[in-house]
């Protein structure tokens, strides 16, 4: 297997945002101009927020009319990310093994009990899922989250059968995370308010995360496939977590082997634009790059070799998606150049 590429050197004194986020020196004036436009680009959609982080400070951050930095914004798949830290925190304290079959009790007796959580968070568990956003279409996102499916989202997901042997074909499903969630809650025995206390007090607090808002179904399950809202800095802040190898405040809060284990390439289809890992994408900002995508055009984008963090939001239409994709592609360009 190819050596993952390196996550950047953590020298002593390198700042810690868990209050507040330090500012760095402000970015070139011509690329900052360029960061502005986009605020007007209708190729891009509409943009709510840009915030460029590096070495662990504010280099660059603008808001769309009416929005600030106290802004929420939805995370959209972003919420699968934070699905896997949560796995990883529970994997450490040996409350999952992700090697062995999934607990779910409805696969017990057929064929779908091979499947392993491993395979769900890589997207390779081979259950039948369609994900599909276009109104109108055979969709099983669409019905999961505002359909028959919505009161209990996992449910509606492990109700799907195998259309693959597992581990033998890679599709993106939203699905597989919120039968993840599902695995995990019931792991550590807590649905509804009480996970999202857990939420909190093992991830979100200790990275000063104040704003995040997580959405639950009618289960009491985490839609860990969709809804995280918080604001920009809060996204940031979760990034840098990765970034600097699951390393908080000089503590090993995350195991860095988790880390690694997020951004091991999967097999995926010659088709797909970029590479995946486990409930991270790879490559959007250059080989050793890995984000966290979300619909319309959410992004929270580590690119190791600059030890920055990028974070986007807005309101990107489908047909305009390879535009937005094509401009932060840029923007990682002219960071390097700079």
């Amino acid at each position: 297997m190819t050596p993952l590429p390196p996550l950047p050197a953590q020298p002593a004194g390198t700042p810690w945002p868990t209050a507040d986020w330090p500012t760095g020196a402000a970015l070139p004036a011509d690329l900052a101009a360029r960061l502005d436009a986009a605020f007007a680009d209708e190729s891009l959609g509409i943009t709510d927020a840009v915030l460029i982080i590096q070495g662990g400070a504010v280099r660059y951050e603008r808001y769309g009319p009416d929005l600030d930095r106290q802004s929420r914004f939805p995370s959209w798949s972003k919420a699968k990310s934070i699905t896997q830290a949560l796995v990883g925190l529970a994997v450490a304290q040996g409350q999952l093994d992700i090697h062995a079959p999934a607990d779910v009790p409805a696969w017990k007796d057929d064929e779908r009990s091979a499947i392993t959580l491993d395979q769900l968070l890589r997207m390779s568990s081979g259950l039948k899922f369609v994900e599909d956003y276009v109104p109108g279409s055979v969709s099983d996102v669409i019905e999961m989250l505002f359909g028959s499916g919505k009161e209990d989202v996992a449910a509606y997901a492990i109700a799907q059968p195998l259309a693959h042997t597992p581990d033998t074909h890679w599709s993106y499903a939203s699905g597989t995370t919120n039968i993840i969630c599902d695995i995990l809650q019931r792991a550590l025995g807590l649905k509804g308010e009480a996970f999202e206390a857990h939420m909190r007090a093992v991830l979100f607090e200790p990275l000063g995360m104040t704003s995040p808002m997580p959405k639950f179904d009618a289960a009491g399950t985490f839609i860990g496939s969709s809804y995280c809202f918080s604001t920009a800095r809060d996204f940031a802040r979760f990034g840098l977590l990765y970034l600097r190898g699951g390393v908080w405040e000089d503590r090993q809060l995350l195991p860095a082997a988790w880390v690694d284990y997020a951004r091991t390439p999967t097999l995926v289809p010659a088709t797909e634009e970029l590479g995946y890992g486990a409930q991270w994408w790879l490559g959007l900002g250059g080989p050793g790059a890995f984000s966290a995508n979300g619909y319309e055009g959410q992004y929270t984008l580590a690119i190791p070799d600059l030890d920055v963090i990028m974070v986007r939001h807005g309101r990107t239409p489908l047909d305009r998606k390879e535009n937005l994709a094509a401009w932060m592609r840029s923007v990682v360009g002219d960071l390097r150049a700079a």
